[in-house]
């Protein structure tokens, strides 16, 4: 049985083994596209997945990384929008039911890891839509815009 959730897992792009075993990988997309650079971008989970509403048991994973989409202005077609993906104009209650799925389906005293890129949303106002407080966090990226935060289910 799997012990970690991916359920926005889009292309797997910061795992070291995409394929790991430990893993579940979920999203609502399953799509293909070659990128303005040429390269292609794979987004096949292993089930699909709506992160606000999951067919999981309470507790059932030790590990849940969460990673939803970033961004609100994007086009449809363009290549930041095929890649992370986009939020809906309600995603203030998406990422609050995401939230709540994520611990839900999350074991007690399991870890849960955020990660956010704030170049639209800033990191102050998805903290807000949760009722868990971060253990702590570290930004990364050439701009310190993405946010890795940690959690435990407590």
């Amino acid at each position: 049985m799997a012990k970690v959730l991916d359920p926005c897992c889009g292309s797997r792009m910061f795992w070291f083994n995409p394929k790991n075993e430990l893993a579940i990988f979920g999203d609502i997309r399953n799509e293909s596209h070659i990128l303005c650079d040429g390269r292609a971008l794979k987004i096949h989970p292993d089930m699909p997945l709506d992160f606000r509403s999951m067919p999981f048991d309470d507790g059932t994973f030790k590990l849940v990384v969460f990673d939803p989409p970033h961004l609100v202005s994007v086009g449809k077609r363009s290549w930041l929008g095929l890649k992370y993906g986009r939020l809906n104009n309600d995603w203030q209650s998406d990422i609050r039911a995401g939230f709540k799925e994520c611990f839900r389906v999350l074991a007690r005293d399991g870890v849960l890891i955020f990660k956010w890129n704030e170049t639209q949303v800033k990191v102050s106002e998805l903290l807000a839509l949760t009722e868990k407080a971060p253990l702590f966090g570290h930004k990364s990226g050439k701009a310190m815009n993405t946010h890795w935060i940690t959690f435990i289910n407590v």
